[in-house]
């Protein structure tokens, strides 16, 4: 009877007890392989010749010879490698009680003629669900090390991991791994030692002492001595690769093959790493390739979330993975959701492929071997008029190849980063510094206040106000403070605390700041009328407190926000910290210099005289902050660095427009070599890096913008409109004002300069026309004199067109 042709993704998995093992001689020099699994025995494997249709099974003939053979006799037990039969549906069996009739002699004599060499043996793929090779077992659906390079002996090393201060291997003592740097330390080698292992996360002295601030290295290995680098470290700093192994197959000639499924780090995807990717992640890609099981150093554990959450004592050789790493198109998606897409649609993939088997003539089992030997054979050597898509998978080619899809570009894990590459990652305001640098008086003074207010026994309420023009550095000293003293918790030398961070910007309402404190200290999240009943009880009574008995660190971004009508969310806030035995300390944020002495005076008496003022940076300390994060990358010329530091500094002094045009000035001189004809040239391109021309195009780029040429080539009265509202805002330290006041102030400034105030309704038809203009932000509604107006670009971009205006020289000292 002959046998329905069937695609090779609907053949079902043979059961353990119809397994069959390789078995590899062993090759001269070659290394045991270290494994997660015990490698089995295996038997020898026996190729019989085509077995014909109602002939009996071949391993039970040879089963039956071996149990009547004479006791103490050699015998080998040869086992056939029976491929896998396709699941039965109501479909096939219908079709297959309808091809039981004969197929045609020319037809038959013609594939076995193809498929037979000389001595009439078939020679064919042998695919296997599992392969002892070189003692290891290996099978689909494990994730193994790869070798990067042929040339690499070393990868095949299997080292232990060695303690990051002594350079001793674990033994029989415990070590603990760092979650932030990775790196594993005895208990007694830890700075301060420990006496068991700790609950949680945990991160080492080093690591602390760096996000700290301070410049300490790791210990030098002893003199003679290298240190190893473990399997785990070696892929995470792209020197070996990690794959999934799909299918495992035997080829005509003898050698062992598996078709593997790549991972990357993050680090090696388009976005690169980003701030939420966990140092053991790893992304799974759609990028196959066929590689011979030499290639293969050992297994490693590849995770799903919920495994690596519950992972204890796993080792060394554990990663997690959750999404998947388009190649092609740069996009991610949850492997859960590819998963429950795929079983979705099995069913109807099933019914359409089945179909299309009902359409075409029976064939004979030699013709289906036939078949599927050239089907695989052509799926694993891309063809050139037709290459692989990107969604190809386990030999199977789905929609882009239809249509006709580009080659997938070289494995993305050879790329390696260029110094421009480096310095755009690095500038970015998102990157979180190393160190902090011209900032060390304030921080220092900020940590005196801190401790002065915690260590002291009755710890009095407290507040400090910090000031300063935006982009000084306020935030980031303060929060760098705060890592400091958290540091200094863990190691013991001062007492714990409670820390609360708010932004006025992400508030809906002044009212729901009491919301946010409340959720912070306590863990629950109430209305704001609740929460204001239950901080006054707690601030106010100590018998309320509960066992909760830690100072707070209250730090409100953007102070200035919460000013309402009666200023009552203020005068909240700041009463706190006078009532005995509050035990809170607030820190205040904010633009504005003189925000106290524009409160009502029962606020500006709680806010206190403690104040401190960040000055703008100077062309020196822009170039010092540039250079200290450009540390280790030559991509800069100092000239250029100079030159945009000067700029900025004579305009506003905030480092981040700095990082800005440098960030935008290396895109130029990446994007100039990436098109210029030398950019295949690795070594040329290494050795670009950006200049003066770069840094002006850039600098012309930020403030040679259409709305900076639209502002200078407005009229005299539209100029005078735009200055007197950057002051106001200045002033106020307000983000908007209203019409009234703006008035106000530009009939000052017409009065004081000689020229001729114009009248409300043409101020209001100036300011209408700037706002279609979309220079400015009216409130919807009528027009009328409380219409608040608001800028929509940063007033930076303002006062550096309106400062060299020639026809209104005296704009620039309002500005």
């Amino acid at each position: 009877m002959s046998s329905i042709r069937t695609p090779k993704s609907k053949q079902r998995i043979s059961s353990s007890d119809d397994l069959t093992v390789p078995l590899t001689p062993q090759t001269p020099g070659s290394n045991l392989r270290r494994s997660l699994r015990r490698a089995a025995a295996t038997p020898k494997l026996y190729h019989p010749s085509s077995n014909p249709t109602n002939s009996p099974d071949p391993a039970l003939t040879k089963l039956k010879k071996y149990e009547n053979a004479p006791p103490h006799s050699p015998t080998t037990i040869a086992i056939t490698p029976i491929s896998p039969q396709p699941t039965e549906s109501r479909r096939k069996r219908k079709y297959q009680s309808k091809s039981d009739a004969s197929v045609e002699p020319k037809k038959r004599a013609l594939r076995s003629t193809k498929c037979r060499n000389p001595d009439n043996k078939v020679k064919k793929r042998v695919y296997y669900k599992r392969v002892m090779y070189d003692g290891v077992e290996f099978s689909a659906g494990d994730d193994v090390y790869v070798k990067r390079r042929e040339d690499a002996s070393s990868d095949n090393d299997e080292l232990e991991e060695e303690c990051r201060v002594c350079f001793k291997p674990a033994g029989n003592k415990i070590m603990i791994e760092c979650d932030d740097c990775l790196n594993g330390f005895h208990l007694k080698c830890s700075k301060p030692p420990l006496k068991a292992v700790p609950e949680g996360d945990w991160i080492c002295y080093y690591c602390t002492a760096k996000k700290s601030g301070k410049i300490i290295e790791f210990p030098e290995p002893p003199k003679g001595k290298k240190r190893a680098r473990t399997a785990r470290e070696k892929l995470l700093s792209s020197d070996l690769w990690a794959a999934c192994i799909e299918s495992l197959w035997k080829e005509v000639d003898g050698t062992y093959w598996y078709r593997a499924r790549w991972y990357i780090i993050p680090e090696e995807t388009a976005p690169g790493r980003q701030s939420h990717n966990l140092r053991r992640e790893l992304y799974r890609t759609n990028d196959f390739a066929d590689t011979e099981m030499e290639s293969i150093i050992r297994h490693c554990n590849v995770m799903t979330p919920k495994e690596f959450s519950n992972a204890g004592n796993e080792g060394d050789d554990v990663f997690l993975c959750e999404y998947e790493y388009d190649v092609q198109w740069h996009n991610f998606k949850r492997i859960a959701e590819i998963d429950n897409n795929e079983n979705d649609g099995e069913g109807a993939k099933d019914d359409d492929e089945w179909n299309s088997q009902d359409e075409s003539d029976p064939v004979s089992e030699e013709e289906i071997e036939f078949d599927d030997e050239i089907k695989i054979s052509s799926l694993s050597r891309p063809s050139p008029a037709h290459p692989l898509a990107a969604n190809s998978r386990k030999g199977r080619i789905y929609g882009l190849q239809k249509i006709g899809a580009k080659k997938i570009p070289e494995h993305v894990r050879c790329h390696k980063q260029t110094d421009l590459e480096k310095a755009k990652a690095t500038l970015l305001l998102a990157t979180l510094p190393k160190s902090l640098p011209c900032r060390d008086k304030e921080m220092n003074e900020i940590t005196t206040f801190i401790k002065g207010a915690i260590c002291d026994e009755q710890c009095l309420g407290r507040c400090l106000y910090i000031h300063g023009v935006p982009g000084t550095g306020k935030t980031m000293s303060l929060l760098a403070v705060m890592r400091s003293l958290n540091a200094e918790v863990e190691a013991g030398t001062i007492r714990p605390y409670c820390f609360v961070e708010i932004n006025g910007l992400k508030l809906a309402s002044p009212e729901s700041i009491y919301s946010v404190i409340y959720e912070g200290i306590s863990g629950h999240r109430v209305g704001w009328k609740k929460a204001l009943h239950f901080l006054n009880e707690r601030f106010s009574d100590e018998n309320k407190r509960g066992k909760d008995t830690r100072p707070c660190i209250l730090l409100i971004d953007e102070l200035d926000l919460l000013v309402t009508r009666n200023q009552s969310v203020l005068y909240n806030i700041l009463d706190w910290p006078t009532k005995p035995n509050s035990k809170l300390i607030v820190l205040g944020i904010a633009n504005t210099m003189d925000l106290p002495e524009k409160l009502l005076p029962r606020i500006s008496s709680r806010m206190g005289i403690q104040r401190l003022c960040f000055g703008p940076y100077n062309y020196k300390q822009l170039q010092e902050i540039v250079s200290s994060r450009l540390n280790g990358i030559n991509a800069f010329e100092k000239l250029a660095i100079e030159f945009a530091s000067r700029k900025v500094a004579a305009v506003s002094g905030d480092a981040r427009r700095a990082l800005e045009i440098c960030r935008r000035a290396a895109e130029l001189a990446d994007y100039r070599a990436k098109a210029s004809p030398l950019s295949t040239s690795s070594d040329a391109a290494g050795k670009l890096v950006v200049g003066m021309a770069d840094v002006e195009a850039a600098i012309k780029e930020m403030f040679q913008a259409p709305h900076i040429q639209m502002i200078r080539s407005s009229s005299k009265l539209s100029k005078i409109f735009l200055a007197a509202m950057v002051h106001e805002l200045y002033k106020t330290g307000m983000g908007e004002t209203t019409f009234e006041k703006l008035a106000m102030a530009v009939s000052c400034f017409c009065s004081s300069n000689g020229e001729i105030f114009p009248g409300y309704d043409t101020l209001l038809k100036v300011g209408c026309k700037l706002g279609e203009c979309r220079i400015l932000l009216c409130e919807a509604g009528t027009r009328h004199k409380l219409q608040k107006l608001q800028l929509n670009y940063p007033s930076d971009d303002v006062t550096f067109a309106l400062k060299e205006s020639n026809d209104l020289p005296w704009l620039a000292k309002f500005l």
